[in-house]
């Protein structure tokens, strides 16, 4: 599993990076089953997760207990809640596993030791906010410009894997819209 978080980091910075070894070295491997929590609301977000097999969902619950899906996250692919793990506040936001997964992850204490000693590691961690950000804000910009739809074609072009591998529920949540209206409209695909 290590080779491949280290292959990803040496593919975004374009070059090997110092002490990579080291780096690599400090995440933890984790094997976990469908259903399994990685975070839950109130909890306190102490790991940054690097996605080596499966999917992740993160999402909060409303008032109403209707869930709100934020982002899915695939293979290659980093997760944490940005702002919890920044300041280590308690979450508002869950990170669930909705297929087996393997995980690497590291702990908040390793994370700012290595972001204060090492600028190539700083330098992945700015390209996962920058990245996080663009695609939330395209996400949002994009969805609430389209009707319901117009919604379910946009994840077809944008992010096909997504309509295989995601029950409707869990698309509905994604988009914005009802589950009985997802399953109304994929008719009509």
């Amino acid at each position: 599993m290590l080779q491949v978080l280290q292959e990803h980091i040496t593919k975004h910075l374009g070059k090997t990076p110092e002490r990579l070894e080291e780096v690599s070295n400090a995440f933890e491997p984790l094997q976990l089953k469908r259903g399994a929590f990685l975070l839950r609301d109130g909890e306190i977000c102490k790991y940054v997760y690097f996605i080596v097999e499966g999917c992740l969902q993160v999402f909060v619950i409303d008032k109403n207990g209707n869930e709100s899906t934020r982002e899915f996250y695939t293979e290659e692919q980093w997760v944490t809640d940005i702002m919890g793990f920044k300041n280590q506040q308690a979450s508002k936001e869950y990170i669930k596993c909705i297929e087996p997964c393997k995980l690497l992850r590291i702990h908040y204490d390793v994370f700012q030791r290595f972001s204060s000693d090492i600028p190539a590691f700083v330098q992945i961690y700015q390209q996962i906010l920058e990245l996080s950000y663009s695609n939330t804000v395209y996400r949002v910009n994009t969805l609430t410009s389209l009707d319901a739809l117009d919604r379910i074609k946009w994840l077809m072009e944008n992010k096909p894997k997504l309509m295989t591998r995601l029950s409707s529920k869990l698309i509905a949540s994604y988009l914005g819209i009802s589950p009985e209206t997802m399953t109304r409209l994929k008719g009509k695909l």
